[in-house]
């Protein structure tokens, strides 16, 4: 069947699927998009209330006749339907299948792992790129460090990035968290090359990679570090992409580190995270998070238009080249990270991948489940830059 839409929003009526479909109508796009979900009547409310006419998909997440008829017609599906271990597994299986791209916006390591697992060798075969992990989770730390490490334009050592933000959590990322405090995950989720490619790292780099959770000062930035809440998705990204650069494009550097970081102007405000991402963390493994759960965002409800607003994201880059020389870079941007910040992240990773293949990294023949470095690279990095999001030298 001729694909005759270019990009499907699955999970269009969920509240960053919703942000999704207004960023596209903001955008004087000649392309053809289509929402799509399991809810028909969400689904026309949603649409009904757009300037412009498209067309409405309708598909469950196991429905695997219906997601065949959205893959089947779509050059790109964008899906912001999660948590994604329980809504993702057969769409993205029949992306693969039937030849579609995919983005999405999951954190969800553990399952990417399984994708990778299931449908790399398939994706890479067809061309096909699936791309996970395409919103603030893990944009800034990926694509971040892409910038940095080719801006240096010398082999790297290692990079550390300090991460810094003001927004508020939705239902559906509230959800995501609690339903991951279900689940038995074992030590292997702690490993931090988890996904990256058998033989891609050595034993030292395991070692020099463990996670951060120490306070520290930073000189180089006069300021304080301290654990970030989402380093622990982020870096695996970030080491799977070297990886993956490595084999097929330019590699960062012999024997490549990478950290993250929050942020922190003073030792007190690091102190005062630390300790509430240690609360946080306890939580999500005891009995009491049934209870806390109850009185958080239901899936659906998320930050008003004010905090959207009015958030914004900042994040810099440490980098050590191989020669010993230092150099910082940042990338930043306004609005909530984690709605509208990463609304406009995965459609811009859409949008890219509507390009002409030739000029995608790695060629038009190049696929497998990648990352927004290896896979969108410099086509990402102009059209955020087009989109108001901010890189620079310091």
């Amino acid at each position: 069947m001729q694909k005759d839409i270019d990009i499907v929003i699955y999970g269009a009526t969920g509240f960053t699927g919703q942000l999704c479909v207004k960023y596209f109508q903001s955008l004087d796009l000649e392309i053809k998009w289509a929402i799509a979900g399991r809810n028909p009547e969400k689904l026309q409310d949603l649409a009904s209330n757009l300037a412009t006419n498209v067309e409405i998909l309708i598909a469950d997440s196991n429905d695997e006749e219906g997601l065949r008829n959205i893959c089947s017609r779509s050059k790109v599906v964008l899906s912001t339907a999660g948590p994604f271990h329980r809504y993702g597994s057969k769409l993205v299986a029949v992306c693969v299948e039937n030849g579609t791209h995919y983005v999405d916006i999951t954190g969800e390591n553990f399952w990417v792992k399984g994708l990778i697992a299931k449908h790399h060798e398939e994706a890479s075969r067809k061309g096909i790129r699936i791309i996970p992990s395409c919103g603030f989770d893990s944009i800034p730390s990926d694509i971040g460090t892409f910038f940095a490490v080719r801006s240096s334009n010398k082999p790297v050592k290692r990079v550390d990035s300090f991460h810094s933000w003001k927004g508020e959590a939705s239902g559906g990322t509230i959800e995501t968290m609690f339903a991951m405090g279900d689940l038995d995950l074992g030590k292997e989720i702690r490993d931090p090359f988890l996904l990256n490619p058998d033989g891609s790292y050595t034993n030292e780099q395991k070692k020099l990679s463990s996670d951060v959770f120490k306070i520290s000062k930073q000189k180089d930035l006069n300021a304080w570090s301290g654990p970030f809440v989402m380093a622990g998705a982020n870096t695996r990204v970030v080491r799977r992409s070297e990886a993956l650069l490595t084999e097929r494009q330019k590699s960062y550097g012999n024997n490549f580190i990478y950290q993250e970081h929050a942020f922190h102007k003073s030792w007190s405000k690091a102190l005062f995270s630390t300790l509430g991402l240690g609360l946080l963390g306890l939580i999500l493994v005891s009995p009491l998070r049934k209870i806390v759960r109850s009185f958080l965002r239901k899936p659906g409800e998320g930050p008003s238009l004010e905090v959207q607003e009015n958030g914004w994201f900042d994040c810099k880059y440490l980098v050590e080249n191989e020669d010993g020389q230092k150099s910082l870079y940042r990338m930043f941007g306004k609005g909530d990270p984690g709605y509208k910040v990463t609304s406009k992240f995965v459609a811009e990773c859409a949008l890219s991948l509507l390009e002409d293949p030739e000029t995608l990294p790695g060629g038009r023949e190049y696929g497998g489940v990648l990352t927004s470095a290896s896979g969108l690279g410099n086509i990402l990095v102009d059209r955020l830059k087009n989109a108001d999001i901010h890189f620079e030298a310091l």
